[in-house]
């Protein structure tokens, strides 16, 4: 059986296909693509963003709604770290009292670990809108099915 064309540019654009992260998510064969029960990274990655625009909405619910109930949260505004869907809450009612966050990621990268790292670009003001810090930071994830369990930010 001789492959056409068509095929041949179907089987290179699977072996060049891959997520916003650069992780080919087709077997090394070629054939299928990956059938464990954790989501693809480009799922993971349009979750992801779907959160980050939630938050800069300020959309509560829909971002706790993601997480499992004993979440680890880093607490990035006052120091330490949180547990809990309850806690996240109020760190993130407290935090937006004084601050007005906006957080763009830019880039998605599944880590080997199965984490996947985000660069994100944080810009912080003030109540009145006065720019206080425009930075770049990583977020990384890791999840329990398909609920963030934890994520910590690393510089």
């Amino acid at each position: 059986m001789t492959r056409s064309a068509a095929d041949d540019r179907e089987g290179r654009r699977r072996r060049a296909c891959s997520t916003s992260v650069g992780r080919a998510f087709w077997r090394e064969d070629d054939s299928v693509p990956h059938s464990d029960d954790r989501p693809s990274t480009s799922a993971r990655s349009r979750e992801l963003r779907e959160l980050y625009e939630a938050f800069n909405a300020r959309e509560i619910d829909r971002i706790l709604a993601a997480m499992t109930a004993d979440v680890q949260w880093p607490n990035g505004w006052e120091g330490g770290h949180l547990e809990g869907r309850a806690s996240v809450r109020d760190y993130w009612i407290r935090q937006w009292a004084q601050l007005r966050l906006s957080l763009t990621p830019v880039q998605f990268r599944e880590r080997g670990d199965g984490r996947i790292e985000v660069a994100v670009r944080l810009v912080a003001r003030d109540p009145g809108g006065s720019v206080l810090a425009r930075e770049e930071v990583r977020h990384v994830y890791e999840f329990e099915g398909r609920l963030v369990r934890r994520m910590q930010v690393e510089q």
